[in-house]
């Protein structure tokens, strides 16, 4: 075929395979061969499911043949972060070296939807260890070796989703599904140039998925566009009786939804914690959102964000892998912090966890009151651009410079999309991120793909990978 499906959103494959232009093996081939060819050059796949996507596809094509069409996933290939359970003999690491042989019987919850969907998952993509749980500061955290950005070799892809980044980025899967606690979806669609949705805690089933924190994890795609971010958390969202933490709140994805004008709220100071190509990229974004709405600054109270969400995190952590970690086992793990930091953390004071809980409700009492006034918060999606390979993380992902609204995000579980927002003069991606509030995934969809239309820079990719 004359046509290049690499790098086509959801919609256009959806076109193609509708019209019998490439059928829904074809198309599998084709990111299969680029996994096997291309994956590891940025050590961003664990198991190429090779036997179980061409048996999905060829499935699918037979279902579509005969115009059984289960939607706009149906025929089009994915990879799944390996921190979700896949049955059939497909192991799941959760990116750890003592795990690389474990194998489940079941499936989560997600991989199960999207299978339902349709959708053909081609493989297991590389994570931090333990999602970044053990307290790591440097990218080669995992046992499949540092994430490496398709725009800069040289440089990171991203945690803890680092091989759903780098993949989507190198177009070596049309999408992917990654996690966040804090920063793990946002974070590699900032340094990968790509599309990140963070849906609304509950929104999606955790079931099969690696526990790090109950109260923070959430489950999202990684895609090209905002539009195909949507399509996919239109297919995994929903109330599932193996998670108690997933809301009975439906949700579909309302393509038509388009508010306009829109309005904007930039939290006082919040641009000031980016630096560089971050901050600047984020000032040329807003003389475009200024042409979809009304931009106002907000003000929210003087708290400790960043050390609230750490708290939560580090307590529950600690619970979660406690015999992990009692029993010597981080000695098995692959950066040196993570083999002796999650000890410090056994001994969190209950009385401090619970302040930071108490703290927790007055943070999301306060961004509520805020979305009384606008439609969506903006920012810039993380402070810094791709930290080099090699070397400690920037202060900025140590904690010496804050992310208040990824802390505010996700210590109050709503939603939050980051997008491409231009360059740095290294010709590093920096993005865009767009926060709303809890179970709005539409508004929040709705002002990316404004910002999209708007723009190009959802349309660049790396060189010499089409």
């Amino acid at each position: 075929m004359s046509l290049n499906p690499v790098f086509m959103t959801i919609r256009s494959l959806g076109k193609l395979i509708k019209t019998k232009q490439i059928s829904p093996v074809e198309l599998t081939k084709i990111f299969l061969n680029r996994l096997q060819e291309i994956g590891p050059k940025y050590n961003a796949v664990v198991t190429i499911c090779s036997d179980l996507a061409l048996d999905q596809a060829r499935q699918s094509e037979k279902e579509i043949a005969s115009g059984q069409c289960r939607g706009p996933l149906h025929g089009i290939p994915y990879g799944a972060k390996d921190l979700l359970a896949t049955s059939g003999g497909i192991p799941t690491t959760w990116g750890a070296a003592c795990f690389r042989d474990r194998c489940f019987e079941y499936d989560a919850t997600v991989i199960r939807k999207l299978r339902e969907a349709g959708a053909i998952i081609v493989a297991k993509l590389a994570m931090i260890e333990l999602a970044g749980g053990m307290g790591y500061r440097q990218p080669n955290a995992s046992f499949t070796g540092a994430g490496i950005n398709p725009w800069d070799l040289n440089r990171w892809s991203g945690g803890s989703s680092s091989g759903a980044g780098s993949a989507v980025c190198a177009g070596l899967v049309p999408f992917a599904i990654g996690s966040e606690t804090w920063g793990s979806i946002l974070g590699p669609a900032n340094h990968c140039g790509v599309t990140g949705l963070r849906p609304t805690y509950g929104r999606v089933s955790r079931f099969g998925a690696m526990t790090l924190c109950w109260t923070l994890d959430k489950i999202g795609p990684l895609c090209l566009t905002a539009d195909d971010c949507g399509l996919v958390l239109d297919a995994i969202a929903g109330f599932d009786s193996m998670d108690p933490t997933t809301s009975k709140k439906t949700f579909r994805y309302d393509p038509s939804f388009f508010r306009r004008p829109f309005r904007f709220g930039i939290i006082r100071n919040v641009a000031d914690e980016a630096e560089g190509a971050m901050r600047k990229n984020f000032e040329n974004a807003l003389q475009t959102l200024s042409k979809l709405g009304t931009i106002e600054e907000v003000i929210l109270p003087n708290l400790p964000y960043d050390e609230i969400i750490r708290m939560i995190m580090f307590a529950e952590i600690s619970s979660a892998f406690e015999e992990f970690i009692e029993e010597g086992r981080v000695a098995q793990l692959t950066a040196p912090e993570d083999r002796y930091t999650p000890y410090t953390r056994m001994i969190i004071f209950a009385k401090d966890y619970i302040r930071a809980l108490r703290l927790r409700e007055v943070v999301c009492r306060e961004i509520d009151e805020i979305f009384t006034k606008v439609d969506v918060l903006i920012g810039p999606s993380r402070p810094t651009c791709a930290p080099k390979l090699g070397e400690d993380f920037p202060s900025a992902l140590r904690g010496n410079i804050k992310d208040t609204m990824g802390a505010i995000g996700n210590l109050a579980g709503i939603p939050a999309i980051s997008v491409p927002s231009g360059f740095s003069a290294e010709g590093l991606p920096t993005g865009i991120q767009f926060l709303g509030r809890a179970y709005e995934e539409n508004m929040v969809i709705a002002a990316a793909r404004a910002y999209q239309d708007e723009t190009e820079w959802h349309l660049c990719h790396p060189p010499g990978l089409t």
